[in-house]
């Protein structure tokens, strides 16, 4: 061996103690994870340590992690009066589900609001339609924001409807996620929407070459989906800006999503979302918008918060608020999520709710996108099962919507799944609520699921190769890298 060869061997040996050392000293980090990391540095030395620099750590841009903080703090501080003014009364929110709605509200840094109302989209199509409507009857501002945004008919109509509303003086912001709606961005649609005077902005954009390594993780996502136009009506819920037929997977469709619109002081909650996504990576100061009134509450409204999680959130926020949901429930739960790769204290949460006497509902796609994920949550069958949760899996195309509705009396919707991503990783958005008729409608939605699903049954599961246990056990342990 030569001295430069030599010397490589040694470099590299240094950098990859370093790396795992690294990996060991993190701060907040869960011990699962942790060990996950230090067994693929360990068994995969050079991919791990490539693969640890890249993804290892949900860290942002320098740059966006501080003004992110600063816009946050900035927004919270001059919005508090207004959300204060529209509380909701505390004795509105049944008493076992009130440390749920705390717990938003810290993430929210404001009080649920009291006075709202909202209606469920009959499917994508419809979701898309009504927001079609509400953009073509916009005097003021219409903001979106997406994860995924596809060229094809319905994200051709959103496209349509702002390059009509930008001309006759409605100001429009658009944030697409830099790697979600990539085709997009660089698409012909997207320079149209620039000429019409659409505002647009790519969120999270990859740095290249070296500059990898200085920018935000690559694989770090806004996930979320929110509209907000005139600060009069708000949407919420799995959607993304693309048909059901979602022609980039075509072999799972039809894409199944949930979406509600909402009016009511919760628009407010929403806007102030979406600023804070806004100011951060635009740098445009959105003070005056959320300066304006919110809507009124009306007088048959239900309390509900809007909320978002992320990186910069506290450790573990959006798997807290399923929890504590979970522990309020007292007769049944239903979930829907199409990603199931729960962490310890949310696997053990779902296990508790099931064996105290809750019938706990867990609805998942039988054919999911994502093989790994896929692979993973059916290794946590035996142990549901076994504590009496009911597990279903959908064959009427890849289940998409999240939700979690407890004893038909709140409900959960939005975009963040049941797996590591949407509770370590990516930005979120949700809209808790407490309306009994809100619940009822979106646990009927969650009817229509089971009447398309095939119960998986103990005996299944005996039936499952060594070798498909042993694969899937095995990507368990690697749960909290992917």
């Amino acid at each position: 061996m030569t001295t430069a060869h030599l010397l490589l061997v040694i470099a590299f040996a240094v950098i990859h103690v370093l790396v795992i050392l690294r990996a060991l000293l993190v701060e907040s980090r869960d011990p699962m994870s942790r060990a996950a990391w230090v067994l693929a540095l360990l068994l995969l030395p050079g991919l791990g340590v490539i693969a640890y620099l890249l993804v290892g750590e949900p860290w942002l841009a320098r740059r966006l992690r501080r003004r992110s903080a600063a816009v946050l703090e900035l927004l919270a501080s001059r919005t508090r009066a207004g959300c204060e003014a529209a509380a909701a009364p505390r004795d509105a929110i049944p008493e076992r589900f009130r440390a749920a709605f705390r717990l938003c509200e810290a993430l929210a840094r404001c009080p649920t609001a009291g006075g709202n109302t909202a209606r469920l989209a009959a499917d994508s199509n419809a979701a898309i339609d009504a927001m079609v409507a509400a953009i073509d009857a916009a005097t003021d501002t219409v903001h979106l924001s997406f994860y995924i945004w596809l060229a094809d008919t319905n994200g051709l109509k959103v496209v349509d409807a702002l390059c009509r509303a930008a001309p006759r003086g409605v100001t429009c912001r658009v944030i697409a996620d830099g790697i979600g709606s990539r085709p997009l961005v660089r698409s012909a649609h997207w320079r149209r929407m620039r000429d019409a005077g659409v505002h647009l902005q790519s969120a999270l954009p990859v740095a290249r070459g070296p500059l990898v390594f200085l920018g935000t993780r690559a694989d770090l996502r806004n996930h979320r989906k929110i509209v907000v136009i005139d600060n009069r009506i708000t949407f919420c819920g799995s959607q993304n800006c693309a048909d059901p037929e979602f022609r980039i997977k075509p072999r799972f469709a039809p894409w199944v999503d949930i979406m509600a619109s909402f009016e009511g002081p919760v628009v407010l909650q929403n806007q102030l979302l979406f600023a804070s996504d806004w100011m951060a990576e635009a740098g445009e100061d959105l003070t005056a918008v959320l300066a304006r009134p919110a809507p009124a509450p009306q007088p048959d409204g239900f309390p509900a918060i809007a909320f978002g999680t992320g990186p910069n959130s506290p450790k573990g926020a959006m798997s807290d608020v399923f929890i504590a949901l979970l522990g309020g429930a007292e007769r049944e739960v239903v979930i829907s999520t199409p990603y199931f790769v729960p962490d310890s204290p949310l696997l053990a949460a779902l296990i508790a709710c099931a064996r105290r006497g809750v019938e706990t509902l867990l609805i998942v796609p039988a054919r999911n996108d994502s093989w790994a994920v896929s692979a993973i949550s059916k290794a946590y069958y035996p142990d549901l099962l076994a504590a009496g949760v009911r597990i279903f899996e959908f064959h009427g195309g890849l289940l998409h919507a999240k939700t979690l509705v407890p004893d038909r009396a709140v409900a959960l919707i939005g975009s963040a799944n049941m797996d590591r991503r949407s509770i370590d990783l990516n930005f979120e958005n949700n809209i808790l609520l407490s309306s009994e008729q809100m619940a009822h409608d979106i646990r009927e939605r969650q009817e229509s699921y089971l009447r398309s699903a095939t119960e998986v049954r103990p005996e299944k599961l005996t039936r499952r190769t060594i070798p498909r246990r042993l694969w899937e056990n095995t990507l368990t342990m690697f749960s909290p890298v992917l």
